[in-house]
């Protein structure tokens, strides 16, 4: 569940880019909640797994999940960033 958030978020990040000014704060807002809802998915798998002492799941999935979330967190937040430096790029020039 926590990959379908990621992925997710990184797409409305890329719809918020490319959209223009129509709907920019709700992509933005959709973005960032489905990076915070793919975070908790992520340690929520990591806990139930913890819960039913399954330490070789853990072992096996725990370091490509890992690193897989860091990358899409880290895609969210650039994209999302790129949209705010975009934003204060233009109105300053105005």
């Amino acid at each position: 569940m926590w990959l379908v958030f990621g992925v997710g978020a990184a797409a409305f990040a890329l719809f918020n880019l490319v959209k223009l000014d129509k709907h920019r704060e709700i992509f933005r807002w959709a973005s960032l909640s489905l990076t915070a809802l793919a975070l908790c998915a992520f340690y929520g798998d990591g806990a139930a797994r913890v819960a039913r002492d399954d330490w070789g799941g853990l072992m096996d999935t725990m370091p490509t999940l890992s690193r897989a979330l860091w990358i899409l967190t880290i895609v969210s937040i650039v994209l999302n960033g790129m949209d705010l430096f975009k934003e204060g790029g233009s109105s300053q020039s105005k």
